[in-house]
């Protein structure tokens, strides 16, 4: 077992379907084998979860603990994006990210979160990665990535108005998305990933008809990664970028805003797609779908994405704990 990755899981909005995809998860007998777990979970919410699933309430046992702390047996209504949810992903979140950070676990998986319940007890970043990284004390980038079983990509801008995406493009960035997005992917076990750049306008700019963003700033960030051994293709435009990937051409695509990429990879594989959050100081998985408040008790979630989820963290973990041990 001490050879295992120690994996802080978060069943994330007790509200939502977190509690029951992670019950499914924990059900899973070729678990122990994978990794030892650190479960951090409302008892009441796991209780319904299993409950909906039709499995066992998870126990604690020589791979699992479960852990005791303030806010455990508090409940909770299913479906509401409250305060009170809020405040219990927060908190869980915290603590499970304290856990790694301090060497007691090795990497952070949790279920899917509500950021309007979130922002209701107190949340004021755009998102959770910004969240993490402010608590972590982290000031480098950092950015997320979606993750479709080999193939990974990464974004340049994120959860801004589209209007705003161009002026917020730079070299660098595009420099720092390449770098954070090969990093990540030699961490998971890829020791050579080939990366693509996406171009911003339609038809990659049709050498400056439609826009200059592709000459100006991108291909002059995907020579900056090159000249310090980061190498990547492209730009190429994003309505073909990812046919290339489907081919098996590309490990990573590095896309300028949030839509470019989220659209394809749930188009793509929408149940099974994972979230990391990618540039922090620790390894961070968590299914890339929502909290399905629609069909929270219905026993029908489906928890492909949140096994992926937990495999990808255990990768990772293994080679964050390598890194810290070394």
């Amino acid at each position: 077992m001490a050879t295992l990755p120690r994996i802080a899981l978060f069943i994330g909005d007790p509200a939502g379907i977190g509690p029951e995809i992670v019950a499914r998860l924990l059900a899973d007998p070729q678990l122990p084998a994978r990794a030892s777990v650190a479960l951090i979970a409302s008892r009441a919410a796991l209780a319904a979860g299993a409950h909906a699933a039709g499995v066992a309430l998870p126990q604690a046992s020589n791979w699992l603990e479960i852990i005791d702390w303030p806010g455990t047996g508090a409940t909770f209504a299913p479906r509401q994006a409250a305060r009170e949810n809020g405040a219990f992903m927060l908190e869980g979140l915290s603590l499970g990210a304290r856990m790694v950070s301090d060497g007691r676990a090795d990497a952070l998986c949790f279920g899917p979160l509500n950021k309007g319940a979130m922002r209701l007890a107190g949340m004021h970043e755009e998102d959770e990665m910004r969240w993490f990284a402010k608590l972590l004390d982290y000031e480098g980038r950092c950015g997320e990535f979606n993750v479709l079983d080999k193939l990974w990509t990464a974004r340049v801008t994120s959860h801004v108005p589209l209007k705003e995406v161009s002026s917020l493009l730079t070299p660098a960035g595009i420099d720092g998305a390449i770098r954070m997005l090969t990093d990540a992917l030699k961490a998971a076990g890829n020791p050579a990933p080939r990366i693509g750049v996406c171009g911003l306008n339609p038809h990659n700019g049709d050498n400056g008809n439609y826009g200059s963003e592709e000459g100006d700033i991108i291909a002059p960030g995907i020579e900056q990664a090159r000249t310090a051994g980061y190498p990547a293709e492209g730009p190429y435009p994003a309505d073909t970028i990812f046919v290339r990937a489907r081919n098996g051409h590309l490990d990573g695509i590095v896309t300028m805003y949030h839509d470019q990429g989220q659209i394809a990879t749930k188009l793509l594989g929408f149940e099974v797609g994972v979230t990391v959050e990618g540039g922090l100081p620790i390894p961070v998985t968590t299914p890339a779908h929502g909290t399905a408040y629609d069909i929270v008790g219905l026993g029908n979630a489906n928890g492909a994405a949140m096994s992926n989820a937990f495999d990808l963290a255990c990768r990772m973990g293994a080679s964050h704990r390598a890194g810290r041990l070394a």
